[in-house]
């Protein structure tokens, strides 16, 4: 059992990541700045309050678990606010030195062929650009932090997430976007998570991304 710290819970993936991780009897504390409005009710499930853009917040926030997960989206805020998130979960988990990441980035910055990501090619939607972007240089930011010590993860979806069946099933990548036998990339929002808790029990990819599709 592990003691999971959450960021992002009521969005697409952290709602599916909090399910998927109480269904295997893990702890999950649930991080946000305005806990009045979550409703979820578990034995195995606690809400904390916290400024998730403030270091000394987020870190008092943390202290005690065994590994923060970040499913955190703006919504229709600004995506930049993704590249903040990064430089302040590197500096509250960088005083705790023993406590891990894995964080939910994008698929933009997976290559299609050599040298050429899926968010630079003709086709991808102008309206996820900048999200795009901001996790793409998230990821640098991680990287960077990464060879300064900060322990790390993140997973990166297929072109295409969306709510689904959860069928266990799932391969993995790491820079290249994972397509499936009729070149289509996409993995349920489900299946995504359990990938994401089984990267949590059993960590395959520490200090690296790691992309999942069908």
């Amino acid at each position: 059992m592990k003691k999971i710290a959450l960021i992002g819970s009521t969005g697409m993936i952290g709602q599916r990541i909090l399910h998927e991780a109480l269904s295997r009897g893990h702890k999950v504390m649930a991080i946000a700045r305005d806990i009045s409005k979550t409703g979820e009710i578990s034995p195995n499930l606690d809400y904390r309050s916290a400024d998730i853009f403030n270091a000394d917040s987020l870190m008092a926030a943390v202290a005690g678990q065994d590994v923060v997960v970040s499913a955190y989206g703006p919504g229709q805020g600004d995506p930049r606010q993704i590249v903040k998130l990064a430089h302040t979960l590197i500096e509250a988990l960088g005083r705790l030195e023993t406590l891990p990441l894995i964080v939910v980035g994008g698929a933009g910055s997976l290559e299609v062929k050599p040298g050429v990501q899926l968010g630079d090619t003709p086709d991808f939607p102008a309206a996820w650009k900048a999200s795009a972007l901001a996790h793409r240089d998230a990821l640098e930011v991680y990287r960077k932090a990464g060879m300064a010590g900060f322990e790390w993860t993140s997973i990166s979806p297929a072109a295409f997430i969306e709510p689904g069946t959860r069928t266990g099933k799932y391969r993995t990548g790491t820079e290249q976007l994972v397509v499936d036998a009729k070149g289509q990339s996409r993995i349920s929002a489900e299946d995504f998570a359990v990938a994401a808790v089984d990267e949590i029990e059993n960590p395959k990819f520490a200090g690296r991304r790691f992309t999942v599709g069908y």
